[in-house]
């Protein structure tokens, strides 16, 4: 008969709070309030408890998270460790063989606890592959608990031990006594880092480090130098008449995927999407910030060529597009009525990147640069070509125009 337990455990008589005292409850509850990161807290957490006596030898925490790129994420304490390890996980891993053949997946489907005595005899250990795993590796005990958080969220907490016998009744006290406020210590961390990861999704991470330090109110925020870039797709609005919804998303999709990756890779950032067009930004505090936004141009574009092919073997239109780009003052800040607001980039540098990219309709080509960017630009590798001063809509002087040699 296996030694796997699925149970809930009884309500202790003295309610939530232990008789007994537990110093790293006291911890938990009283000196956490500094430490940001729950991978950091997870290693403190059990170092302390091993110094109090309780022989821990693995930790993990089961979580699932909100994040545009991964569904889960399973952080790993290990003896002798200086930072717990970090994997994450995809969306839809919960239908995998990998994801249904793990112990946490039972407490996901409902269980309260998870106990397994591994130093039994293989036929009573359940046929898990980690416990397979830590069998190997000299593991005795393990069990795994829910980390309830509000509105109906569960997590998984897990504990191994090498000891011989596994863990004592005390030890399984111990750490039963601390799940409440671990659970409340995790869900802190969790919301603040899924408010950074929100934020940083939706505005981009110069906006969101502004917003969480503290620009919420209109009228906040500040000033940027640095290299702008303007992007937006051609006939667009045409296009979508002509294809299904679905269609369209997943193209507009790889667009900005093929502009938005390089910018991103050499230290750009998206400011704003605009329906089929973006606005990016290199600070001049790079002193790289020209021949970095130079090179993501060249990257976006051959992504682009790329994007285009395979849209053609599909049998629909190549996408064409403009960009324009310009150096100067961006004011970055909250504008909008009193209680619904926008962090957006306005300035009469956005203008002229605008409305260079407005222009290269007028010049047939798909990329024009001011003068003030080539003069910063001037010992770049990349060529230009003069293509004359120019009116643009709305501005009051003629702008020198810059193309870029093929």
């Amino acid at each position: 008969m296996s030694t796997i337990t699925h149970m809930t455990p009884q309500p202790k008589a003295r309610g939530t709070w232990p008789r007994e005292r537990r110093p790293v409850l006291d911890w938990l509850m009283k000196e956490t309030s500094s430490q940001r990161f729950l991978d950091n807290l997870l290693v403190d957490f059990c170092e302390r408890l091993v110094r109090d006596g309780v022989p821990v030898a693995r930790s993990s925490l089961h979580l699932r998270i909100q994040h545009p790129q991964w569904q889960g994420a399973r952080i790993l304490w290990q003896p002798g460790v200086q930072e717990a390890h970090i994997d994450t996980f995809d969306y839809d891993v919960d239908t995998t063989e990998l994801f249904l053949r793990r112990p946490a997946t039972e407490i996901y489907n409902g269980a309260t606890e998870v106990r397994q005595h591994l130093d039994a005899s293989a036929n009573e250990v359940a046929a898990y592959p980690l416990f397979e795993e830590l069998r190997r590796d000299g593991f005795t005990d393990y069990v795994a608990w829910p980390m309830e958080h509000t509105w109906g969220k569960r997590h998984v907490v897990t504990f191994a031990t090498k000891k011989a016998g596994g863990f004592r009744e005390h030890d399984i006290d111990y750490l039963r006594d601390l799940l409440p406020a671990l659970a409340l210590a995790s869900e802190i961390r969790m919301k603040n880092a899924m408010a950074r990861t929100l934020l940083e999704t939706y505005v981009g991470p110069h906006a969101s480090a502004e917003i969480l330090a503290g620009a919420t109110t209109r009228g906040s925020g500040k000033t940027v130098s640095a290299a702008i870039m303007i992007c937006d797709l051609r006939d667009f609005t045409a296009l979508s008449d002509l294809w299904p919804r679905d269609d369209i998303i997943e193209i507009l999709n790889g667009y900005f995927e093929a502009l938005c990756e390089p910018v991103e890779a050499r230290g750009g950032e998206i400011l704003k999407f605009m329906g089929d067009g973006l606005l990016a930004v290199f600070p001049l505090s790079n002193p790289n910030a020209h021949a970095d936004l130079l090179e993501a141009i060249k990257d976006g574009r051959q992504r682009m060529d790329v994007l285009n092919g395979e849209l053609m073997k599909g049998g629909k239109s190549p996408l064409r597009y403009g960009i324009g780009v310009h150096v100067g003052d961006v004011m970055y800040g909250n504008i909008g009525s009193r209680k619904r607001l926008d962090f957006t980039a306005i300035g009469p540098a956005v203008n002229i990147a605008s409305r260079l990219e407005e222009f290269t309709k007028e010049l047939k080509r798909p990329v024009l640069l001011s003068s003030d960017f080539v003069k910063l630009a001037e010992n770049s590798s990349s060529g230009f070509l003069d293509l004359g001063s120019h009116n643009l809509r709305g501005l009051e002087r003629p702008v020198s125009i810059f193309g870029l040699a093929d």
